[in-house]
């Protein structure tokens, strides 16, 4: 594990720890604060559903009493021989029912059986049931007014039962029960944003946006419950299955965490009717009803883990800020140590300097017969003392040229080759070859001038546009570049390349650096063999291009493989080389689109490999 690792551990971890707490002190803020969104919203769902139930409801509370004002109805119910008022008043009653919207209006003695109604020619009409057991009938005789939501026991049709006694001066007669729908009421629920339901006493939900709750129970019904509703026909031996709801956890105000589990198959909503909600609930006034609206969690969800991600992101931005800040103060403190430390050598050079000058003053005391000598050794002196202070600048200067040093030493080197040939060229008479070394020297002079721009280009992993690139050429000209190099040292090139040439998608200048720079590693790489040899083999891989320069030397060890593209390492003799060749080379292929890689040959020697994209045919003729 290697000490870099080592060193940066304590430090993820600990941006690892503040991420962590960050995530769980913001998700619980958010959480909190999106409950409470979600509960004032409910809360405003609930009169909203309220206020419409009560309003549909309170459309037709007036109508049961308004039948002991009809004079027909009540002597139906007052004279023993009543029944002959029993169409009339059947009509009055169907024509009622028909303006007002409502089921059914029908009239009961007080022994419970019906002398009246609305649907009296009806196949199925209520004319003469007893209805003696049903609770709004109860209800009335004993209070004079009830309410009840049940299923009929002849139709079958579930509605909201409001009944009235019917009196005279002295006594009861009868009551009068008006039935009403809730079904436009329970569409109009379906189409908002939230599921609610109406449960009564029993924890029975008889009210419902989602239809496939109508009819389930909140909470488990015990035998008795059941047989009681039998007797009742409350909900006429409906199977009263449970919802499936279950509490996850009490909250502020009356709210609850509750779960509904998933139903198959699933019913067809406008909004989720399975998973996590918040629940709020509110009894109804004048019944035993309780109406309940379910807000989804997802939306909380969703925004709880959208702020949460936030918070983590900002933490860890702060914390590699501040990481950043004092990375700088820490160089910030380095280069004044460094500063310190140059100007401690300084002051000792000058003292050095000082002392040895007081020496050579004693000396010239001491020799007054060898003047000549003297002015001698103090010039010399003075150009020591000059030579280390320029040293001392050179040395800071040196840290910071050494890139540029490095691209500029084998343009150099090229231009004394080419120059020393062109001159030696124009004593021979032979202008053209001269003069074609020339416009060689005016290139490289020019790519000199460039080679500061492209060490900027190096960090930007941009170099110039990419354009076709003959590889062949780009190959002869690295050779031009280091054909005295290669004559000093006889090293035999061998090359191979296909026809057609192939043309690689790239930089030429650049790609030429590279070449010189594994080329005259190969040679350096070689300085004990008797006879070097170079191979340069291009190949064609579908759209790749691949370039090998392998040498016939003793190869690379295992030390070297391991970081043969660090920066600042070098197998070469000190003062021979900087280290930053290969890992400047890799960059520049990256940036290409390709790879560089190095490894031993099986027959011997190092090869380096570059795999760059191949130019298509019509980006060659551009």
């Amino acid at each position: 594990m290697s000490r870099r690792f080592l060193h940066s551990l304590p430090i993820f971890l600990l941006m690892l720890a503040l991420m962590s707490l960050t995530g769980f002190v913001a998700h619980r803020l958010a959480e909190q604060l999106g409950l409470a969104e979600l509960q004032a919203t409910g809360l405003h769902r609930l009169d909203l559903y309220s206020a419409s139930l009560e309003r549909e409801i309170g459309k037709y509370a007036f109508l049961p009493g308004t039948l002991g004002l009809e004079r027909d109805v009540l002597d139906l119910l007052r004279q023993p021989d009543g029944a002959r008022l029993a169409p009339q008043v059947n009509a009055y009653l169907e024509q009622l029912n028909e303006r007002a919207g409502t089921l059914s209006i029908y009239v009961i003695d007080a022994k419970g059986h019906v002398v009246a109604t609305s649907n009296w020619r009806r196949a199925d009409s209520f004319m003469g049931e007893d209805l003696s057991f049903r609770p709004y009938f109860r209800d009335a005789m004993a209070t004079g007014s009830g309410r009840f939501f049940g299923i009929g026991t002849t139709r079958g049709e579930p509605g909201y039962y409001l009944a009235s006694t019917l009196v005279d001066d002295s006594r009861t007669l009868g009551v009068a029960v008006i039935k009403v729908s809730l079904d436009q009421l329970e569409k109009t629920w379906s189409t908002v944003e939230a599921p609610a339901m109406v449960s009564d006493e029993n924890g029975v939900v008889i009210l419902g946006s989602v239809a496939d709750w109508k009819f389930t129970t909140l909470r488990p019904l015990d035998d008795a419950t059941r047989s009681a509703f039998d007797q009742t026909l409350q909900y006429n031996r409906r199977a009263l299955k449970p919802l499936g709801l279950q509490e996850l956890a009490e909250l502020d105000h009356g709210a609850r965490l509750v779960r509904i589990a998933r139903a198959s198959p699933e019913p067809v909503s406008v909004y989720p009717v399975a998973g996590r909600f918040l629940a709020q609930s509110r009894p109804l006034p004048g019944t035993p009803w309780t109406l309940t609206v379910l807000s989804h969690l997802e939306q909380v969800d969703d925004m709880v883990q959208s702020r949460t991600a936030l918070a983590v992101v900002g933490a860890a931005f702060i914390f590699m800020l501040g990481m950043m800040l004092d990375e700088r103060r820490r160089h910030l403190k380095a280069k004044l140590a460094a500063r310190a430390a140059l100007q401690k050598a300084h002051d000792e050079l000058e003292r050095k300097v000082e002392e040895r000058t007081a020496d050579l003053s004693a000396a010239n005391q001491q020799l007054q017969g060898e003047v000549a000598e003297r002015t001698a050794a103090e010039r010399t002196l003075r150009a020591a003392q000059d030579e280390l202070v320029q040293a001392g600048k050179l040395a800071v200067i040196g840290q910071l040229a050494t890139g540029i040093a490095h691209e500029l030493n084998q343009p150099l080197a090229a231009l004394r080759t080419l120059s020393g040939n062109a001159a030696r060229f124009l004593e021979r008479g032979d202008t053209d070859t001269a003069r074609s070394n020339l416009e060689r020297i005016g290139h490289l002079v020019d790519r000199m001038g460039n080679i500061t721009g492209q060490l900027r280009a190096f960090a930007r992993k941009s170099s110039g546009k990419a354009q076709p690139v003959a590889l062949c050429r780009a190959i002869d000209n690295a050779q031009a570049l280091l054909e005295q190099r290669l004559r000093q040292s006889r090293a035999e090139v061998r090359r191979h390349c296909p026809l057609p040439e192939p043309f690689a998608l790239c930089d030429a200048n650049r790609l030429e650096q590279v070449l010189v720079n594994l080329i005259g590693n190969a040679l350096d790489a070689m300085d004990d063999v008797p006879d070097p040899c170079i191979e340069l083999d291009v190949t064609v891989a579908g759209d790749r291009v691949r370039l090998s320069v392998r040498d016939h030397g003793p190869g690379l060890a295992d030390e070297a493989l391991a970081h043969l593209f660090e920066p600042f390492f070098t197998t070469k003799s000190a003062g021979a080389g900087l280290g930053l060749g290969l890992t400047i080379s890799a960059g520049i292929v990256r940036d290409f689109g390709g790879t560089l890689t190095g490894a031993n040959h099986p027959e011997g020697g190092a090869v380096f490999t570059l795999d760059i994209p191949l130019a298509d045919e019509t980006a060659r003729h551009e």
